[in-house]
């Protein structure tokens, strides 16, 4: 069974050392072809492009895990939503379906105007 999971996760690290090094690769070309005639700037290696990979990804992805914190979260919520009232739940439904901006809650009643009628 050990040996089998040592098999597994070999194969999950070889195919991550092939993807970062295939990915890198089709960075530093796509550099190599586009920027040094667009902005004039150097070409770059291998190497290089793997640097950049990882710049960007402490730039721009941070270190958190993907996935919006994974089952934990999921549990969570579910959690939260069975202790709610039927009516809760329902109100909270009708909010996630009307999303975010002007449009959320259109069609229905703001707080103001039930305030003033």
């Amino acid at each position: 069974m050990k040996r089998y999971r040592f098999l597994r996760v070999l194969k999950i690290a070889l195919l991550g050392a092939v993807a970062v090094g295939v990915v890198s690769f089709v960075v530093m070309s796509l550099w190599n072809v586009l920027m040094p005639s667009i902005f004039a700037v150097q070409t770059i290696s291998y190497w290089q492009a793997l640097g950049l990979l990882v710049l960007s990804k402490i730039l721009f992805g941070g270190f958190r895990p993907p996935g919006g914190g994974g089952p934990r979260w999921r549990q969570r919520m579910s959690e939260r939503l069975e202790a709610m009232t039927p009516e809760e739940r329902e109100k909270f439904k009708q909010g996630m379906r009307g999303g975010c901006g002007p449009r959320q809650n259109a069609g229905t009643p703001t707080r103001e105007a039930e305030v003033k009628a």
